[in-house]
């Protein structure tokens, strides 16, 4: 069905054809209709299959805006899903004067969410927790004009122990309305919530062959524990991807996995529970805008975040189901977009990687680990590639008098000679030759943690006075020299915190500016004294 086939005003069609909608999803094609006809429905399908704008539509066709009494609820799992969804219902609503969408949620001090209510709000999108205390305790939260009620991600919110909540919710709301489930499994629980506050519902199911898994191209790759992060590095380098998230299934791993890329000079932000709720934003916000294109998270950024145009997704840990191997992947290749996927899988979990292919019913093809040549030569290309771009740009005359300058002193061939070794030097020290999963041949212990490392001739090590006692890592260390010495990323080579103090090599010619920019600067609390290490 093309959005121009809907039975809905002509705003809504405008709306959806600005945010490049042109033909409905499965789950949009068969839901809209029903809810349009005020039907209760029970929508099963995956992350990514559009389910938002398929309860989001009919809600803004529904409502008021003559009213500013609250006539749609849609409770969310995450906050962070409660913030998307708002978003979505907003952008849709864009042509639709005098309709106001609120997101209540915990995380967020409740006094700004009150004031956002008193001016009212037709559609409000909240965590259970929350809403029940706006309802309950704050009387800020009207029930009495509700007519619609979504529950988003049932299952996610019966698993996170909200049932309690979410039949206090249920209860407290008029008994003509329109009840609307959407759930990616349909356990027990969920089917007897249905039976006690859906009437006469319409199941509706997109089966396993149309979710979004089918639409993204997935891999995997061999590898051993101890040659996991050589790996990651190898795919990133050879894969350039615009916009990646690298999934972990334990926080502690995430800010290893992130600390590590930040010292292989590799820009990268990370997400898990542990951060507060300002941090996580913060971070989607730097993701979305591409002043970061590395995301390091556990499966929190699997389900209900705001995250557009993904174009690689990276498992560094086996996930433990195959749904969650689903939610992840589905982070790429979303609203029909094509996306792609790769696995590292070690000896022991083979078994894991059969059972998540029988769960989506699709082979996952084996690919090899990008050999220290096949980087080279990637880095290679894209340098071309980008230089071909630059040769375009008029800009490109403020350098010729400096390059004819250096002419006259150095033969041209040298300069460009010296230039491409600076720019394609690779950010890690590659250890080994080939890190797949059969080694044939006997390669080098990985290095262990502060040893003592070659220092490359174009780099000069600082001695920094703060370490793991200050509660600073390596990604601290980096933001600072970015910020205070105006250095890019790339400047930065190997960093290696100790407990007391740490070591950074920057590149020699920017040495100077990093001691003297950062003189008397602090991180986490601390003055900073940075000078040239003592070797």
């Amino acid at each position: 069905m093309k959005i121009n086939e809907l039975n809905v005003s002509q705003e809504t069609k405008n709306a959806l054809l600005d945010m490049d909608f042109v033909d409905l999803t499965p789950i949009q094609a068969q839901t809209i209709p029903l809810l349009l006809e005020g039907q209760d429905v029970i929508g099963q399908s995956h992350t990514g299959t559009g389910k938002t704008a398929a309860f989001a539509v009919p809600i803004l066709e529904k409502v008021d805006p003559s009213n500013k009494k609250t006539q749609a609820l849609i409770l969310c799992p995450t906050r962070e899903l409660a913030v998307q969804v708002s978003t979505e219902i907003k952008r849709i609503a864009k042509y639709k004067e005098h309709i106001r969408v609120v997101a209540v949620y915990g995380g967020e001090p409740i006094h700004r969410q009150i004031n956002s209510l008193k001016k009212g709000a037709q559609i409000i999108v909240g965590t259970p927790g929350r809403t029940i205390d706006h309802i309950e305790r704050r009387h800020t939260i009207k029930t009495e004009y509700i007519n619609t009620l979504v529950l988003d991600e049932a299952d996610e919110m019966l698993n996170m122990g909200f049932r309690e909540e979410i039949e206090q919710v249920l209860v407290s709301l008029p008994a003509e309305r329109q009840t609307v489930l959407f759930s990616a499994t349909m356990p027990k629980p969920i089917l007897a919530l249905t039976k006690k506050y859906q009437k006469n519902p319409v199941f509706l199911k997109v089966e396993s062959d149309t979710v979004t898994a089918d639409t993204i191209e997935q891999e995997y790759c061999e590898t051993s524990g101890k040659h996991k992060f050589e790996a990651l590095l190898r795919l990133i380098a050879t894969n350039k991807p615009k916009r990646c998230i690298v999934f972990c299934n334990m926080k502690s791993t995430v800010d290893k996995t992130g600390e590590k890329l930040v010292s292989e000079g590799i820009f990268s932000e990370k997400i898990h529970g542990d951060l507060k709720q300002e941090q996580r934003m913060n971070v989607l916000k730097m993701f979305n805008a591409g002043k970061v294109n590395i995301l390091v998270a556990t499966d929190v950024a699997a389900r209900g975040l705001d995250i557009r145009d993904v174009d690689l997704i990276i498992n560094y840990d086996m996930p433990e189901k195959g749904e969650y191997y689903v939610h992840r992947i589905g982070r790429s290749g979303r609203a029909g977009k094509k996306g792609r996927s790769i696995t590292l899988v070690t000896n022991r979990e083979k078994r894991q990687l059969q059972e998540i292919m029988r769960y989506t019913k699709k082979d996952v093809a084996r690919i090899l680990i990008p050999t220290r040549q096949e980087v080279q030569q990637s880095k290679i290309e894209h340098l071309l590639a980008e230089l071909e771009g630059n040769l375009s740009e008029r800009s490109l005359e403020t350098y010729l008098p400096m390059v004819r300058k250096l002419e006259k002193e150095i033969p041209l061939e040298q300069i460009c000679v010296a230039l491409m070794q600076k720019t394609l030097s690779v950010e890690s020290d590659y250890q080994h030759e080939d890190i797949n999963l059969a080694f044939d041949n006997k390669s080098k212990k990985s290095e262990r943690p502060g040893k003592k490392r070659p220092l490359n001739k174009n780099s000069t090590r600082l001695f920094f006075s703060v370490g793991k006692k200050d509660k600073v890592g390596a990604k601290d260390l980096v933001h600072v020299i970015v910020k205070e010495a105006q250095l890019s990323p790339k400047a930065i080579g190997s960093i290696a915190v100790m407990n007391n103090f740490s070591f950074v090599d920057v590149d020699r010619s920017c040495a100077q500016t990093v001691t003297k920019k950062l003189y008397g600067k602090k991180v986490k609390g601390k003055r900073l004294h940075v000078e040239e290490a003592n070797e």
